[in-house]
């Protein structure tokens, strides 16, 4: 668990778990009863409301409740989650298989690139069907519906930059209020119809299945929509931890929505017209205008806390090197996990504002949402079995006891989501399959830049020697030159030397490294090799969820022999420009793709809190 996570008592972590975590599943009630009965596909009776509402309840059993609360939070990697975290995990636990390790690799880092296709699909469709209440108010408020929700999402990435630190003390006591509401509005119509409670057993669930199969597998893609957010559990427990993660869901989330659902049910059977919007026909007319606002400012916290995961994965993928460094602004002074990524936040936005003004309304987004999410959860199950397999060495039996029942029924809701495939399901896909491009792109590209760099890389010891033979003319300070490789001399130092023919008084040869578990110990960060001539090899270590400062890291040799005085450091990076040539493993596109991508990316000043006066950029050409 996170150092942050550990100092809070066990209420705030549960009341923030609630605002932070369960945001997205807190709003799909929303739609998702609407959803399933505006597929036209169920006929419209007592018996098949009762069994929609079962088969509502046991989806949030099953796989919130049972696969996610229960399994995978067990699967933390040093107390963090997500699916980062769990390809990792997986990773290192068939490390002696390389060709199946790089095939989860492949299927983990896939299932990352679809959370930014979901990333796109939550916000609009919730916000959107948010404010679609106010047509229940009044029909005259439909022509309004798209431009104020453009205005909310314009608003909610536009505060983006300001961090989430300010706001983020009220996601909790608002969400909180959002599901004492929504129970609230349950509970009034149950009452009027308590018999619709006896929904909760399976039976009526199991009945609905074996008369309706062909139904009830069409009808998944619908049904999906309830668990909406499941994945955050598991990628939010670094932040909170099992425990209020899972005091959370069974205090409050879930009997909440479970008397939501059933307080729509009980409407559904006194009014089948309400069939239309369930959800706000539930509120008496003098509440509706106030429950507008309630789901609004619900749906944009849910919102804000995908947003924010967003910016957290975007660094974790880019610390594990499958892309660009990127422009990271930390926007608070104590909490390091609390960044802004301005490309993702604006990439995002347009990507959203697109999905908006492409399908119009919260009915046609559900046919977009689905395939994304579904295949991350079966990819989830699947990376959750070599976990517990070959990283815990259970027996197979259990494993594919314990995974096996998860791994059918998240088969059968992507095969049913697939059927929306050409209704608006490729968005998400294309949108992941373009974010995947470009991970493997940047991955494979820096793999043969660098061998490039190593056939033509002179031995640093080596160089050395030669060098101190005739020394050329030491000034003050320190030279940090960062290598992607260690021992070998950087282009940097070779430019530096054959142009200004001076060498510092102090040389740090600096390489990085990323590894595939969330945090390396700060007594872990550095590892140093004496060169002679006061010249030093280090290698700088960290996790996927460390908080890369290079000046700090090496603020730590100190009593080695080696002092820093920020004043005279100089930090030396080489800013290659990549050249395509044939034959490099790569299609010539994905060559193109690499040297732009790389021609752009931000470079490591701003990744590494390298002082932006101390650095200097030296250029050289290298064909791949």
């Amino acid at each position: 668990m996170s150092e942050s996570s550990t100092k809070s008592s066990l209420p705030a972590l549960t009341l923030g778990a609630i605002g932070v975590v369960y945001g997205d599943i807190g709003t799909s009630v929303l739609y998702a009863v609407k959803e399933v009965f505006h597929t036209g596909h169920v006929p419209f009776t007592h018996a098949n409301i009762y069994g929609i509402l079962s088969m509502f309840f046991w989806t949030l059993v099953v796989i919130v409740a049972l696969k996610y609360v229960v399994l995978v939070l067990r699967a933390d990697n040093n107390g963090e989650g997500g699916l980062v975290a769990m390809l990792a995990l997986a990773s290192q636990a068939v490390k002696d298989k390389p060709k199946l390790r790089k095939v989860l690799l492949l299927v983990g880092i896939f299932g990352t690139s679809l959370f930014y296709g979901d990333g796109v699909i939550t916000p609009a469709i919730s916000v959107l069907s948010a404010v679609e209440g106010l047509e229940v108010v009044s029909p005259e408020f439909r022509h309004y519906v798209i431009p104020l929700t453009l205005v909310v999402l314009f608003v909610l990435f536009a505060v983006q930059k300001r961090g989430t630190g300010g706001i983020g003390k009220f996601f909790g006591p608002i969400t909180l209020v959002w599901f004492l509401a929504i129970a609230a509005l349950g509970v009034m119509h149950i009452m009027g119809h308590p018999e619709i409670l006896k929904a909760l057993s399976p039976y009526y669930a199991l009945q609905f299945i074996w008369q309706h199969p062909g139904i009830t597998f069409i009808i998944l893609g619908a049904m999906v929509l309830c668990v909406t957010g499941a994945e955050a559990l598991y990628a939010d427990l670094g932040h909170f931890g099992k425990r209020p993660i899972r005091l959370a869901w069974f205090s409050v989330v879930m009997p909440c929505l479970t008397l939501n659902y059933f307080g729509q049910g009980a409407l559904l059977l006194a009014d089948p017209t309400a069939v239309e919007n369930p959800f706000f026909r539930m509120a008496p007319a003098w509440a509706l205008v106030p429950l507008v606002l309630l789901a609004t400012m619900a749906t944009v916290i849910a919102s804000q806390a995908l947003i924010s995961g967003a910016f957290s994965i975007t660094k974790q993928v880019i610390q594990l090197g499958y892309l660009p460094r990127l422009n990271i602004q930390h926007t608070s002074v104590r909490e390091a996990g609390q960044i802004y990524i301005p490309f993702v936040n604006w990439g995002l936005f347009v990507a959203i504002v697109l999905a908006v003004v492409l399908f119009r309304s919260s009915t046609n987004l559900a046919a977009a949402y689905g395939i994304a999410v579904t295949l991350d959860m079966l990819i989830t199950t699947i990376l959750t079995f070599f976990v517990i397999r070959y990283g815990w060495g259970y027996p197979l039996a259990l494993c594919i006891a314990s995974t096996g029942m998860f791994f059918v029924i998240d088969l059968a809701f992507f095969s049913s989501n697939m059927l929306k495939l050409f209704a608006g399901g490729w968005f998400p896909l294309m949108i992941g399959g373009a974010v995947f491009t470009l991970m493997v792109t940047w991955k494979d590209g820096r793999a043969i830049l660098n061998r490039k760099m190593r056939a033509d890389a002179i031995e640093l010891p080596v160089f050395l020697e030669a060098v101190f033979v005739s020394p050329p003319t030491r000034v003050e300070g320190t030279a940090v030159f960062l290598t992607a490789e260690r021992g070998t001399v950087p282009n940097a130092m070779l430019h530096n030397l054959k142009h200004n023919k001076v060498l510092h008084a102090q040389n740090l040869f600096v390489t990085v490294r990323s590894h595939e578990k969330p945090w390396i110990a700060p007594e872990q960060r550095l590892e140093v090799e004496s060169l002679g001539h006061d010249c030093w090899q280090v290698v700088v270590h960290y996790g996927f969820k460390n908080d890369p400062d290079l000046p700090k890291a090496l603020a730590k040799m100190r009593g080695q022999g080696c002092e820093l005085d920020p004043m005279v450091t100089s930090y030396f990076l080489s800013r290659d420009t990549v050249i395509p040539t044939i034959g490099s493993g790569m299609a010539t596109w994905r060559e193109k793709l690499f040297a732009q991508m790389h021609r752009n990316a931000s470079g490591a000043a701003d990744f590494l809190h390298l002082p932006n006066n101390a650095v200097v950029e030296l250029g050289s050409k290298i064909e791949i």
